[in-house]
């Protein structure tokens, strides 16, 4: 048996006709265009790569995009004062500081990401959202566990009752991960670098998302047959050659499902957050148009 192939490009497609179909209704009832600013700060090759990516998308689907380029030697100080004025402007629905900070304000990043607007964060990662997502409220979702979701209703993998497993406890994809399948009503377990067992555990998953930031760490002896296998994990093994978290070649023979790397989740999250500037813009106009006194 080999698995089905879960291409991200499919999936993201999809998410990103989606958003353009709801832009394009905002921009007939409203006249108004969803805009997105994106603050980088210093000079990070990767950072850069995948701030023109998110440009691109944007100006592809007709969505206003300002790039905020900041030098390295930024204070904190003038990074809060442009997330304030960007709070306030009214062409601008998201608000995204790309990471990693530069070493100077790194200790402050909890600060500044706080200081975005909570409706405006794209990224989900502001505690007003978070506390949202975990009470099962509306709320902007982190968009690579937001990605993985949807793809995973897309491709009519059922979720209702299922043993869920996800590896990884980080506070963009694993705990944000465990809240959505939750919703889904799937029985969720989180295990992480303490976990006792692993295999034992990762054996009797029907969804087991891989999000540990190890090379090939996921093996078919850790995989239930048939089982659907989410791959969030990218790492550079050699100069050219990037490979997830899961052993694909091998675990593809076991796996109902299973996504690649390279080509599977991370083209979700950039069309994942231009579902969420789109939302963002929704829920903001929609704001404005509620009698006030």
């Amino acid at each position: 048996m080999s698995a089905k192939i879960l291409e991200g490009k499919f999936f993201a497609q999809k998410f990103r006709e989606e958003a353009g179909v709801r832009a394009d209704a905002l921009r007939e009832k409203y006249g108004v265009t969803p805009g997105l600013a994106v603050i980088i700060v210093g000079e990070n090759p990767a950072s850069k790569v995948y701030v023109r990516n998110k440009h691109k998308s944007c100006e592809e689907l007709g969505i206003y995009s300002e790039v905020i380029e900041m030098p390295e030697h930024a204070t904190k100080e003038e990074l809060l004062a442009k997330i304030d004025a960007l709070n306030e402007d009214e062409k601008i629905h998201g608000i995204l500081v790309q990471l990693p900070l530069p070493k100077n304000i790194q200790k402050d990043e909890a600060e500044i990401l706080e200081r975005i607007d909570p409706k405006k964060d794209v990224d989900g990662f502001h505690p007003v959202n978070v506390g949202r997502l975990v009470t099962g409220g509306e709320a902007l979702i982190p968009c690579t566990p937001h990605g993985c979701l949807k793809m995973l209703e897309l491709a009519g993998i059922p979720l209702d009752g299922v043993n869920a497993v996800i590896i990884g406890r980080s506070n963009i994809v694993g705990k944000p991960m465990l809240h959505l399948l939750l919703k889904k009503h799937a029985t969720v377990t989180i295990c992480h670098s303490h976990t006792k067992n692993l295999a034992e555990i990762t054996k009797k998953a029907d969804i087991l998302v891989a999000a540990v930031g190890k090379p090939q760490f996921v093996t078919k002896d850790m995989v239930k047959p048939g089982a659907a296998v989410i791959d969030v994990g990218i790492n550079r093994i050699a100069p050219k050659k990037l490979v997830g978290d899961v052993a694909f070649d091998e675990v593809k023979e076991v796996a109902g499902a299973i996504t690649p790397v390279p080509g599977g989740v991370g083209l979700l999250t950039v069309a994942m957050l231009m579902v969420n500037v789109v939302w963002a813009a929704e829920m903001q106009l929609a704001e404005k148009q509620k009698p006030t006194g």
